[in-house]
């Protein structure tokens, strides 16, 4: 599959992101294990790492147990191949009552020619929930 060009361009730097600045809150390595039949990455295994990389942005928020209420429109605007390095940034948007709001930016470097290449980005709702699963208030980091 080669890199779709009918969508809008995306450029990090347009939608505030400081990556010169920025480490990523998470790393992976693609394996075999998750390539659907043309030999990309599952759209699904890329969702896991926004909402693993998401979780891990909302836990600087405290020691709660955050679960992902919503995530906004993914647009995938190039694939993920085997071996290609995935690295997710993370910010948050904002933190309220009982949830937080993260923007996760998905990025590859590729296995041989090393460019990094956007794949999607995506804006997540997570809500802070006690041991019954009902929303409990996020006490603000000072």
């Amino acid at each position: 599959m080669s890199e779709r060009t009918d969508l809008p361009p995306t450029d990090p730097a347009d939608m505030g992101w400081d990556l010169e600045h920025s480490i990523p809150s998470l790393r992976i390595i693609t394996m075999p294990k998750d390539t659907n039949n043309l030999g990309s990455i599952f759209g699904g295994v890329i969702l896991s790492y926004i909402d693993q990389a998401g979780y891990i942005e909302a836990r600087k928020q405290g020691l709660y147990r955050w679960v992902t209420v919503a995530m906004e429109k993914v647009i995938f605007h190039a694939p993920v191949h085997v071996g290609d390095i995935v690295n997710l940034h993370t910010q948050t948007i904002r933190v309220g009552t009982t949830s937080i709001t993260v923007r996760v930016l998905v990025q590859v470097e590729r296995f041989v020619s090393r460019e990094i290449v956007d794949v999607t980005e995506a804006q997540m709702t997570f809500v802070a929930v006690d041991e019954n699963g009902q929303p409990t208030p996020v006490v603000h980091q000072s």
